[in-house]
């Protein structure tokens, strides 16, 4: 009896562990198992090709998740450092993106918010996708369907307004949207005091190793009104030289210059020589020609990018070339 007893407990105890292993609503602990969670069929990451960092482009770089092609009709980024939506201008027929790749959508950026802010400043990016009513495994949204029947017309012939929206969260890893902010804020105040510029000349050593660029100051006749609260003064406080070029210590770069609205303008010139010599330098070349000036304006501080221009661009490089063909 004994022996019958102990075999009918281990026949219970077994009986017991695999039920409890095979619960799929808890462990053996008792603690509730998590769902995983479904990918979306799209996800949505703000990115900058450098060669756009002048032009404030940002790239949209859309995923599809689904196990069919979709074909993006519009895309709408809203965030609140901006005015307004950035919107990818389309194509009439949109764009496909295949199962499992990730397609850009170039998009210019809005007017920047530059008041008080009230939130942070990476909450609440996202972008609105509208897809064409045809696309295989087209994310589904709570909008009512579309009238047009997707068998019978054309993806083509369907505008992007008379299809449903799709808002998917833009995540930022980079900053690319806090970045552009404050750029566009300072350069916006920066402009309300003065303009600053590249004059397209370039002054070239006789022995072509160093060369003179010519930074040219206009003030405002009054500050701006971009730039309330300000007692209409900027100030450079040092200027960084970039991938392409580095100070020449003969004609050394000027620092703490103040800049008054009102004032008569002022030119000053800037002593460069090349900054790097390799195969790649100007080849590979996106910001090299956009002079970083660090300057405080209406409380705020950074870097002002001065664009040297088409013309003063090529001049830059024909003195690299040069300079380092002969070193």
């Amino acid at each position: 009896m004994a022996g019958r007893l102990a075999a009918a407990g281990a026949v219970l105890a077994l009986t017991a562990s695999c039920s409890g292993g095979a619960s799929s609503t808890g462990s053996a602990s008792g603690t509730p198992t998590p769902t995983p969670t479904p990918a979306a069929p799209v996800t949505a990451v703000i990115n900058q090709l450098r060669d756009n960092y002048s032009r404030q482009i940002i790239a949209v770089q859309l995923t599809n998740n689904t196990a069919g092609p979709l074909t993006v009709l519009s895309a709408a980024v809203a965030s609140p450092l901006f005015s307004g939506t950035i919107e990818w201008q389309q194509a009439p027929a949109g764009i496909e993106l295949p199962p499992g790749q990730t397609k850009i959508l170039p998009a210019q950026l809005r007017a920047p918010e530059c008041g008080i802010r009230t939130a942070p400043a990476d909450s609440g990016a996202a972008v609105e996708l509208r897809f064409a009513p045809s696309s295989h495994s087209a994310p589904a949204t709570t909008a009512p369907a579309t009238t047009v029947p997707a068998t019978t017309v054309p993806a083509t012939t369907v505008p992007a307004t008379a299809v449903p929206a799709t808002t998917v969260p833009a995540a930022d890893p980079y900053g690319v949207l806090e970045r552009n902010n404050a750029e566009m804020c300072l350069a916006q105040a920066a402009a309300g005091v003065a303009v600053l510029r590249l004059e397209p000349e370039l002054e070239v050593s006789a022995g072509a190793q160093s060369a003179v660029l010519t930074v040219a100051i206009t003030p405002r006749d009054a500050p701006g009104a971009m730039t309330p609260g300000s007692a209409g003064t900027l100030t450079i406080n040092r200027i960084d030289g970039t991938t392409l070029l580095e100070e020449d210590p003969n004609v050394p770069w000027p620092r703490s210059v103040p800049v008054h609205a009102g004032d008569p303008g002022q030119k000053f010139r800037l002593g460069i020589r090349p900054a790097r010599c390799d195969p790649h330098a100007i080849a590979e070349d996106k910001v090299g020609t956009l002079l970083p000036l660090r300057v405080s304006v209406g409380g705020r501080e950074g870097i002002l990018k001065i664009d040297a221009g088409a013309l003063l661009r090529g001049r830059i490089y024909d003195f690299v070339t040069t300079a380092c063909g002969r070193q």
